[in-house]
């Protein structure tokens, strides 16, 4: 998996609806989405602008999740 970055919001958008239902992805509020790396050539292909920002190692998926949450009493 890799971290990409789109390059505006509507381009995202486009992008997510293009891998729904075809490709296996997760993405953050910060504007972050995990993929994997054969997906790069598809979203290229059809002409969606992105950034490549590294792996997603489990280090970084760790610092991009939601803080836990608050324990219920």
């Amino acid at each position: 998996m890799v971290i990409i970055r789109f390059a505006d919001a509507k381009t995202e958008q486009r992008a997510l609806g293009f891998m729904a239902g075809h490709f296996s992805f997760k993405t953050w509020e910060t504007g972050e989405t995990a993929v994997p790396e054969p997906v790069l050539s598809y979203l290229a292909r059809e002409g969606f602008a992105f950034t490549v920002e590294g792996p997603a190692t489990y280090e970084r998926l760790a610092s991009l999740r939601n803080p836990a949450a608050a324990p219920v009493q």
